[in-house]
């Protein structure tokens, strides 16, 4: 257990260059609560004690506006940065190494039963307010961007951003690279960019036609 819990706080200070102390993150760490109580919920939830592992849950989303069904199954060195209104559902499977900011929801698109929330892989980072629905699969490496809606599956090392999402960017892309969202390609920015040019481009073309047409009878 304690080891478990040292390994949080050195994924914390890897993460987040605010941290000053282990003191500091064990008491002002909602991100850090969060995973320490699903760790408990999960285990009493994989026993059968469903009611008590829902109890730990609520009440970790009360103390820490972080709301993780016991169900989840989340792996090693994970980290949600702030987490405020973060929601993981009950299916959800969760890789090492991966990073949310506040706000991801990884959550289900019905009412239909049995696998409804997504897989995600190692290695990804999900950056604030994105949604991440359904059943799909997130690849390895994976970078999603602030306020993405992602409804299909992404591949391994690709780069995802917009609503809905899509996948602006594959191959090279690895977890200690940073979310620069700055740097990423906006699909639909470029999509007006493009219609303008060629809006431009039909003007001065009719403009040319106009100028070569024959001189009217009050012209001539």
């Amino acid at each position: 257990m304690f080891g478990a819990i040292r390994e949080q706080i050195n994924t914390i200070f890897r993460e987040d260059p605010a941290a000053k102390s282990a003191f500091e993150v064990i008491i002002c760490y909602p991100g850090f609560h969060a995973v320490l109580l699903h760790r408990l919920a999960h285990r009493l939830y994989r026993a059968g004690l469903n009611c008590p592992a829902r109890m730990i849950s609520q009440l970790s989303r009360h103390l820490t506006g972080i709301e993780i069904h016991p169900g989840a199954s989340i792996g090693r060195r994970f980290f949600i940065d702030h987490g405020m209104g973060v929601v993981i559902g009950e299916t959800a499977e969760i890789g090492d190494d991966v990073l949310l900011y506040q706000g991801v929801t990884l959550g289900g698109t019905g009412k239909e039963k049995g696998k409804r929330h997504p897989t995600i892989g190692n290695h990804v980072v999900i950056g604030a307010g994105a949604k991440v629905l359904g059943n799909i699969r997130i690849g390895d490496h994976v970078k999603i961007g602030a306020g993405s809606v992602v409804i299909h599956p992404v591949p391994d090392h690709s780069t995802v951003v917009g609503v809905p999402g899509r996948v602006v960017r594959m191959g090279g892309v690895e977890r200690d690279e940073e979310l620069e969202h700055s740097k990423l390609p906006d699909p639909e920015g470029q999509a007006i960019e493009d219609l303008a040019r060629r809006i431009e481009e039909l003007e001065t073309r009719v403009r040319a036609l106009s100028g070569t047409q024959p001189s009217t009878p009050e012209n001539a």
